[in-house]
């Protein structure tokens, strides 16, 4: 296909917005490394909010949708929706926790909370696992869903693709910071939306769709549009509703949704003014991730059934695909080749936009690792301000070209999820336990982690291999819950816990009372030491609220997709539910002791 004149005009304005974005903050950001990865811990709620979305936001979410849908139908989305849980626990319980705490990152957290040689192990390779490998894998499946909309829209090269991409996401991110990030997240995010919407009403127009009313009656799509699944096929509704409901949100680390927090939406929630603007940034998100804009996405993909009804009519349209990457995920750019020009233009810019915000986030997560948690800590404890904001800068080059690399050897972005899901499969407890149980011990995370590697390395490389029985996806998931909890429980009772004045330091600076502190708090006492005067437990509220805001955000995205369906009972049942909810959480957030700035 050809983009006229509009189309590239409108992509060459996107760039040039995002790159004066990153100039223009390029000095503050480089004045320290606070200021580089935490913007100086001066952020607001809204734009970090928006920027959580943005990064979420990914070129690969709509592909993963798409092919979510076209294989399992609406209610294949549970994969992903089951992660609210997760998301409102981590609001109402752990963000205020985490922006007490002051590190710079989530993986400083382990020598603020365990003692010797074994939590500065697990924070250096913690930081190589998750800010290298793991993080460059996660770039990678991003950028693949890049190179599959450049094949399939521009006819670009995978060489042509990520150079392209690459290189304007890295000078932004090099210059601007965590600062420059959160304000071209902003207006990337903004570009994105709109242009999702657009896709979704440009795809309803195709011949053959027929609208809406053309869409719901099509023999081949009636079947996905339930957003619950058919519970009289057991093995269905396990995989995509009983699992990850009763076990997968709770148990399985995955980037952007880790129990407890983690990651780049740790980043965001420290880099708050104070603990009100970290657990607002993080509702919002939760919000705007799970009942705004998923209806644009599955709009689109439920089109493609009629347009592609199959694998081998996308292969047909675009017979230059190379057939390793012709897989369902790929029907989402080929639906956006019906865009019509001067709307090709914006909605390529939308998708460029969903991989910049995705990919600066994960280079300046990935790259404050590298500095804070192995060259400050490891390499070079004297080094100053100026030399860490340059090592942040060379290690956000080397992670882009490494990702870059990595994408054209994956194919799906369905597999990708599944494998990552994986490797964190039983790890989720214990990130949601090691605040409130002293027990916990840098051995219990280091056996976890490990643990869930072995598993997921057998179940998905040697079992294939040996010729085994194929094992389905919900089982290797049960099998790596359950034998990974079970390793680092075990792990847990048999080692030494942190030393005495390791714990009562980490209680008396994040303060998150409970059963699980009560030895703690006892010695605290009579050593004499200052400690709150409220000692009240805020969690059996946060869970109240957390439960309330479940229901509510789950009314809103059942209620708008009741509405588009047009069976407007239910969609008026369900938004009178959301709103109930709403006002039931206004009444009791101030329940909750979340400190503002002074």
């Amino acid at each position: 296909m050809t983009l006229s004149v509009v189309d590239w005009v409108i992509i060459f304005i996107f760039f040039a917005v995002s790159l004066l974005i990153g100039v223009v903050v390029s000095r503050r950001a480089g004045n320290s490394s606070a200021d580089f990865f935490l913007s100086g811990r001066q952020m607001p709620w809204w734009l970090l909010g928006v920027s959580m979305v943005a990064t979420t936001f990914s070129t690969d979410t709509p592909n993963l949708v798409t092919d979510i849908v076209r294989q399992n139908g609406v209610s294949g989305n549970w994969v992903w929706w089951a992660f609210l849980l997760t998301g409102t626990l981590t609001t109402f319980v752990y963000a205020k926790l985490w922006r007490r705490s002051e590190v710079l990152t989530d993986i400083e957290f382990y020598e603020m909370r365990y003692s010797g040689r074994s939590a500065a192990f697990l924070r250096g390779f913690r930081t190589i696992y998750l800010g290298v490998f793991f993080n460059i894998v996660i770039m990678a499946s991003v950028t693949l869903a890049a190179i599959k909309i450049g094949g399939v829209m521009l006819n670009l090269t995978p060489f042509q693709t990520v150079t392209i991409a690459a290189v304007i996401t890295v000078f932004y991110s090099m210059l601007g910071g965590l600062t420059g990030v959160l304000i071209t997240d902003f207006f990337q995010f903004s570009v994105a939306m709109f242009g999702s919407v657009m896709a979704a009403k440009i795809a309803l127009s195709q011949p053959g769709v027929g609208g809406l009313t053309g869409l719901f009656s099509h023999p081949e799509v009636q079947g996905k549009l339930s957003m619950l699944p058919d519970f009289s096929d057991t093995k269905a509704a396990m995989a995509v509703f009983i699992i990850p409901l009763a076990v997968q949100w709770w148990s399985v680390w995955y980037p952007g949704s880790e129990p407890g927090g983690g990651g780049y939406m740790v980043q965001r929630m420290l880099a708050a003014k104070d603990e009100k603007n970290a657990v607002a940034a993080t509702l919002f998100f939760n919000i705007a991730h799970y009942a705004l804009r998923p209806w644009p996405w599955i709009i689109v993909a439920l089109c493609s059934i009629v347009v592609y009804p199959d694998l081998a009519s996308i292969k047909t349209a675009f017979p230059n695909i190379s057939d390793s990457i012709i897989k369902n995920d790929i029907a989402y750019p080929a639906m956006l080749t019906k865009l019509p020009s001067g709307l090709m233009g914006l909605v390529l810019a939308s998708l460029i936009a969903a991989y910049m915000s995705t990919i600066s986030t994960h280079l300046n997560w990935g790259s404050s690792y590298i500095v804070n948690d192995y060259y400050k800590r490891f390499l070079k404890p004297g080094a100053s301000e100026k030399e860490l904001v340059l090592v942040g800068r060379i290690s956000t080059a080397v992670l882009m070209a490494a990702a870059c690399c990595l994408a054209p050897l994956l194919q799906n972005a369905g597999k990708a999820f599944y494998i990552m899901m994986q490797i964190g499969a039983g790890t989720g407890l214990l990130f949601i336990l090691r605040w409130f149980w002293w027990r916990i011990s840098a051995a219990s995370e280091i056996a976890a982690m490990a643990a869930s590697l072995i598993v997921a390395i057998y179940l998905e490389v040697l079992h294939p291999y040996l010729g085994m029985p194929e094992i389905d996806t919900t089982f290797k998931l049960i099998i790596g819950v359950a034998i990974t909890t079970v390793c680092w429980v075990v792990v847990t009772l048999l080692t030494k816990p942190a030393d005495e004045a390791k714990l009562i330091s980490f209680y008396l600076k994040t303060q998150p009372g409970g059963p699980g502190w009560k030895n703690i708090r006892q010695k605290i006492k009579e050593s004499g030491l200052e400690h709150p005067a409220d000692e009240s437990w805020e969690v059996p509220a946060g869970i109240l609220c957390m439960l309330i805001s479940t229901v509510g955000i789950y009314s809103g995205l059942f209620a708008t997709g009741y509405w588009i369906y047009a069976k407007h009972t239910h969609a008026i049942i369900l938004t009178a539910v959301c709103a109930v909810s709403i006002a039931a959480l206004i009444n009791l957030w101030s329940r909750l002791r979340i400190k503002r700035q002074r």
